[in-house]
């Protein structure tokens, strides 16, 4: 189980990250950079991060969801398609919302509160997370 939520974490991880990083590129929109910040969090928020620690941070939060997804699957709820579909949306809905607090307490430059496109942007990506964490829990069982 631990495996299999690791594997569907990773898969969805990869690509919300290189979505956010592509919308970067593309928009100069720092949605990418607001994804990977941990410069407000104590201690390991003082250091600037090599990229790929900062990928390791975003994937441990990925794997979190991942395993949760599988367990609340397999031990809490029905394992049926409209329950997959419907614990993809609410885990990723609730990771989602994390736009406002993200902006609130970064430190370096991240899109304001206001920027609808920007919001728009983090909304897709997690939405496509979702799409990826559902469509990835068969795949690896």
């Amino acid at each position: 189980m631990i495996r299999w939520g690791l594997w569907i974490g990773t898969i969805s991880g990869i690509v919300l990250g290189l979505y956010m990083w592509f919308v970067e590129i593309a928009t100069g929109k720092k949605v990418y950079t607001l994804l990977m910040n941990v410069d407000f969090i104590p201690v390991i928020g003082d250091k600037d991060w090599p990229v790929i620690v900062e990928w390791l941070f975003h994937m441990i939060i990925s794997w979190m969801i991942g395993i949760l997804y599988v367990y609340l699957l397999k031990h809490w709820i029905k394992d049926t398609r409209k329950n997959q579909w419907g614990l993809s949306v609410l885990l990723t809905a609730g990771a989602s919302t994390t736009y406002i607090p993200l902006t609130l307490l970064a430190i370096k430059e991240t899109p304001a509160l206001t920027d609808g496109v920007a919001i728009l942007y983090w909304l897709v990506g997690h939405a496509l997370y979702a799409i990826t964490l559902k469509r990835s829990y068969f795949r690896f069982w």
